[in-house]
């Protein structure tokens, strides 16, 4: 185990490395000059010059580069463009409704999707495996800023039962909080849901399907001790995969939902950083959101052995 986690922590190392290479060729090599956006329409060549030599973008590549990276390992993500302000500092102020939303998303979507796996595979081709099938297709048809929409006109503006849009902290009181986060979670998590258990009704159906299991009825297991103790265990690689992945996708549906209901998150950090091509933002986002990416799948592997004792390393 010592000598796997030491693989994959070199390894989550070259990939970073990489990600970090694309991310600034990406960004570098890209049509526009910021210098030029933030001078203005009408600024001058010599005040374009001068922003330029003021951010280093005259610098050569492997410079600026080198520059960036010292600066991240350091914890000095650099400072945004246009708000003058340190980066970090700008993506913790937006920390919150972030984490807030995507926390509520993925419990709502283990909770639900795993449960509604389980049950359409105890009981399948039944009433529960037919309303899965048709929620699936539902969930994975239509895209994250159609169902907000939907939920926005229903809920907000037909019946008035919950807020149209924006966001509310903690410490504005934690009512407050919840309720205008219910729509945006309802948005963002319905995909999750159906993705999760479908695997989940998968994996059970196959874990259900195998010899212990008839063992286990024949020896006068309770349905409960069969389902969560012998067949959710042995099936609980797969779910675990599945989990580990739509937490990782979920940054990208963030943006759009953050977007859809106003939310002062950093994936509306990231959109104002996109159209104003504020380097710093972007690189930043990108780098921490990879990270989290790795992470969560170093994670899961690690998981593996503690839920099926017989995987090793």
């Amino acid at each position: 185990m010592a000598s796997y986690i030491l693989r994959r922590i070199v390894s989550t190392i070259a990939v970073m490395a990489m990600v970090g290479i694309f991310v600034f060729l990406l960004l570098r090599l890209a049509p526009g000059d910021p210098a030029d956006m933030i001078a203005g329409r009408n600024a001058t060549p010599e005040m374009i010059a001068g922003i330029r030599e003021k951010l280093g973008l005259n610098d050569p590549m492997p410079v600026q580069f080198l520059r960036w990276v010292q600066g991240m390992l350091g914890g000095d993500f650099g400072t945004s463009i246009f708000a003058g302000r340190p980066v970090l500092e700008l993506i913790s102020q937006r920390l919150e409704p972030t984490l807030s939303l995507s926390i509520l998303t993925m419990i709502l979507s283990v909770s639900v999707g795993v449960s509604f796996g389980i049950l359409a595979a105890w009981r399948t081709s039944g009433l529960i495996d037919r309303l899965l099938a048709a929620f699936s297709a539902f969930g994975y048809s239509v895209p994250v800023f159609v169902i907000g929409y939907f939920l926005i006109y229903f809920f907000a503006i037909w019946t008035h039962w919950l807020p149209v849009q924006g966001y509310v902290p903690i410490d504005g009181g934690l009512g407050p909080w919840f309720v205008h986060l219910i729509l945006p979670t309802l948005a963002l998590s319905l995909g999750y849901i159906a993705f999760i258990a479908r695997v989940t009704r998968a994996s059970m159906l196959e874990a259900l399907s195998e010899d212990y299991m008839r063992t286990a009825a024949a020896k006068g297991a309770s349905s409960y001790a069969m389902l969560l103790h012998h067949a959710l265990k042995n099936a609980g690689v797969p779910i675990l995969t599945v989990i580990g992945i739509s937490f990782a996708y979920m940054i990208g549906g963030v943006v759009l939902t953050e977007t859809v209901f106003n939310i002062p998150g950093i994936g509306r950090l990231v959109v104002d950083a996109i159209n104003n091509r504020d380097y710093p933002i972007i690189q930043s986002v990108l780098i921490l959101t990879s990270g989290l990416y790795v992470l969560i799948n170093l994670t899961v592997d690690l998981a593996y052995t503690f839920i099926d004792p017989r995987i090793r390393y």
